[in-house]
């Protein structure tokens, strides 16, 4: 028996074309939106050098372990300092091989490693004890690899391979010693939480100031993004910044705060600069790619790391 369809009733076409229409206007709109997006967001990495998006989901990442690791258990910051100074090791050291410097990885990394723990539990004098221990470990592991293990290099080679090897026990690992030494101090949480905060502003202040008004490269042979008026933008917020820090969690005078803000700001201006020129040299445009958005994990600390002396000089000036 067959059923004849109800007929449908008025009007019931032009509701279906209206949700198909509207559906459709919907996906369209979806679209462009995202073809806008993506068009700005291509236009940013071009002129900054950097994926927004990447970069941004990274650096809260990182950002909210090391400042939760701050405020509640000081050692977590300790490992995470000494898995950073690993990778950080590795990156560097491998690098260099594209400029035909063989530095030998596992005692560099070793040693970098142990210096971390030493300057948190047994201070400045464990520290350079360990400091001076890893350097003779790689200079001797380089040498016992010379002696052993061909092709061998020339002796200007030689001397080349020990003194990048020695420099990245210097760069990395002692730089970043710093932060954990400071660390053990009596509320030298707050410091260290401070100076990466500065250098944060700084960042960030470069970022939008040089975005939108950079218009007079400042160091066209070596970092051609950077700008005049990125390094105001961020000595600006790096003096506001260090204000408020000082007055509100290092308890310092506002003064203070101006001259913390204005020696990061140098220091983390020139961390970033230098370890651009060592890329220049080496002949690579990142340290690795383990960071999306960010290349490798030296070219986010290569402002922190001579910030972290700076700011444990100052601590030692004024609250030590």
């Amino acid at each position: 028996m067959s059923h004849d369809s109800e007929p449908e009733p008025p009007g019931a076409p032009q509701v279906k074309r209206a949700r198909s229409l509207s559906r459709a206007d919907i996906q369209a709109q979806v679209r462009a939106r995202k073809e806008q997006f993506d068009e700005a967001n291509e236009k940013i990495a071009e002129r900054t050098g950097r994926n927004l998006i990447s970069a941004i989901a990274i650096g809260i990442v990182l950002a909210a372990v090391m400042v939760l690791s701050l405020v509640f258990l000081k050692w977590i910051f300790m490992i995470l300092a000494a898995v950073l100074v690993a990778f950080a090791t590795l990156e560097l050291a491998t690098a260099l091989r594209h400029a035909s410097i063989h530095v030998p990885r596992i005692p560099s990394m070793i040693a970098g490693v142990g210096l971390v723990p030493a300057a948190f539990f047994w201070g400045a004098e464990g520290q350079w004890l360990v400091f001076v221990a890893g350097v003779v470990l790689v200079v001797v592991w380089r040498l016992l690899e010379v002696a052993f293990i061909p092709p061998r290099p020339d002796a200007r080679g030689l001397v080349r391979d020990v003194a990048a090897g020695v420099f990245v026990q210097v760069y990395v690992s002692f730089l970043a010693s710093a932060a954990v030494l400071l660390l053990s101090q009596e509320g030298g949480q707050w410091w260290v939480l401070s100076f990466i905060i500065v250098v944060v502003l700084v960042d960030v202040g470069a970022y939008a100031s040089g975005l939108n008004f950079g218009k007079h490269p400042m160091a066209p042979t070596i970092s051609p993004k950077k700008t005049w008026e990125g390094l105001a933008g961020a000595v600006l917020v790096a003096l506001i910044g260090g204000v408020l820090l000082a007055i509100f969690l290092l308890q310092q005078p506002w003064w203070f705060g101006l001259i913390f803000g204005a020696v990061i700001a140098i220091t983390a201006t020139v961390g970033d600069l230098c370890e651009s020129l060592l890329k220049r040299d080496i002949g690579i445009k990142d340290m690795s790619s383990w960071l999306p958005g960010h290349g490798g994990f030296l070219d986010r600390l290569d402002s922190i790391l001579p910030s972290a002396a700076a700011a444990y000089v100052l601590w030692v000036i004024v609250a030590s």
